[in-house]
């Protein structure tokens, strides 16, 4: 089996560089890296984007998270295409008529040097981590369920994907990363399907069948009506929106992707296209932890646990996959696989564009070799800082991926989504030298609330919604800040 495993992965990999080859092969310009020539089709965008948003995390944390969660994250994607509206139709005309290749490039257009790079440093912190942890989480399952086997330590994979990755990604850089992303968004939906159908081939029923009875145990329940609890409905609903509108349309990740498009118009189709796609990909993950958690009734399969006898959400699909036989392990791995790649690929690209354009201002730089030298070399400085964060974060692997994915999110994008606000909906300027002291700030006072909150407000706990305190408290601070006398 594990010979088996092995084999598919390298002839993915062996796709993903022809892929390469073909998109490179006719030069690799620093235009062609950072902005793919602005020539990328709306649709190849919108598809692509897909797999970039979904990784590892949603193939396996929300499946395993119908467990304890059952569909309750659904309010969640319902925010996101709130969030896609206002992405579409507030930050891409913003970023369009500003031409821009960073879109932090804007803070330092509304506010000074100071704040467009401390808008950046949140962006790379964002992103390193939340990236390297959605690749750990491949090779985590690799490990577990491959190499571990023949006694290869786990460094060794985490070497081999990272090493992969910026191959692949070293010539081509954007201009590579559209096209595999389509690619690999295919593999993690056809698996995704596949599991399914497997699942209900070895039960005997089909899918409305599957539904009654998931609906029978409780596990379709998608509102949290408990306004304490950290999964309320309406929380959901309000975090889901903003964390699209941070984490997609104030990342530099997704949105060099959608500024790839020829035009505005063609940028707005793909944003709302890929609103609309989410949520069918979504409740297919859903009823894919439905599906599992059906089988595991029906058969007695023992879900996996940790150390003090809890059930591990993020092992539950793996477990079922290899234990169903090679069909479903070698599709699970293909997934785990696609989605792996399609969330670092691009990452590894738009942290080298941050550190470019926002730290090195390329922009300002006319010669173009020592714009591609410089460029590779912190290239492949972050594909070294990707594969620390992925071996030093194992030890600590001990709560589903993707609350842990949000929970950082909710202190590193709060100021980002603070700073644009106070850029876009006020005319107030401000002394540039005491921004990076209110973004530091607000974040400390985020997580203390949040670590007291259940003490202090009556049983309250903090849950996404946390981004929304920290993007107001950025806000406010802004708001105190004196503008700069003029001389």
């Amino acid at each position: 089996m594990e010979l088996t495993v092995l084999i598919c992965f390298v002839l993915y990999t062996v796709l993903l560089f022809v892929v390469m080859w073909l998109t490179s092969r006719r030069g690799s310009s620093n235009d062609a890296f950072f902005r793919a020539g602005r020539r990328s089709p709306w649709y190849v965008v919108a598809y692509g984007m897909i797999g970039a948003s979904l990784s590892g995390v949603t193939f396996m944390s929300v499946p395993g998270g119908v467990y304890s969660g059952q569909f309750t994250y659904m309010p969640l994607v319902f925010g996101y295409v709130l969030g896609y509206v206002v992405i579409a139709f507030v930050l891409l005309p913003l970023y369009y008529r500003l031409n821009l290749t960073s879109i932090y490039t804007y803070l330092e257009q509304r506010f000074g040097v100071r704040s467009e790079r401390t808008g950046a440093l949140f962006f790379v912190a964002s992103r390193l981590l939340g990236s390297a942890l959605r690749m750990y989480l491949v090779v985590f399952v690799l490990y577990e369920f491959v190499f571990k086997g023949w006694g290869i330590p786990f460094w060794v994979p985490a070497v081999v994907f990272i090493a992969i990755i910026l191959l692949y990604t070293y010539r081509g850089g954007l201009k590579t990363v559209v096209w595999t992303d389509t690619l690999q968004t295919t593999f993690l939906l056809l698996a995704a399907a596949a599991a399914v159908v497997a699942i209900l081939k070895e039960l005997g029923i089909g899918y409305g069948e599957l539904m009654q009875q998931s609906a029978e145990a409780g596990y379709t329940r998608i509102f949290e009506t408990d306004v304490n609890h950290n999964k309320f409905w309406l929380k959901q609903i309000l975090s889901g929106m903003f964390i699209t509108i941070t984490m997609t349309g104030l990342d530099q990740d997704m949105m060099q992707k959608n500024l790839t498009c020829p035009n505005l118009r063609a940028a707005q189709k793909n944003v709302l296209t890929s609103s609309l796609l989410f949520v069918v990909v979504n409740l297919l993950f859903l009823s894919l932890g439905a599906a599992l958690l059906a089988y595991s009734s029906a058969t007695g399969f023992a879900l996996p646990v940790n150390e003090a006898g809890a059930v591990v959400g993020d092992k539950i699909f793996p477990s079922v996959a290899f234990h169903l036989g090679p069909f479903t392990a070698i599709i699970f791995i293909l997934g785990m696989v696609a989605a792996g790649y399609s969330s670092a690929d691009g990452t590894l690209t738009a942290l080298t564009t941050t550190v470019c354009y926002d730290f090195l201002h390329f922009d300002k730089i006319a010669d173009e070799h020592r714009k591609l030298v410089t460029r590779r070399v912190v290239h492949v400085a972050f594909a070294l800082l990707y594969l620390l964060v992925i071996i030093a974060f194992r030890p600590f692997h001990n709560q589903s991926l993707i609350d842990t994915l949000f929970d950082v999110a909710g202190f590193t994008y709060g100021p980002l989504l603070g700073m644009y606000a106070f850029g876009l909906f006020t005319r107030r300027e401000v002394d540039d030298r005491w921004v990076p002291l209110v973004c530091v700030a607000a974040p400390v006072i985020c997580y203390v609330l949040k670590m007291n909150s259940a003490q202090w407000f009556g049983g309250y706990r903090f849950g996404f919604e946390i981004l929304l305190l920290n993007g107001l408290l950025t806000f406010v601070g802004l708001l105190l800040i004196k503008p700069r006398a003029k001389k």
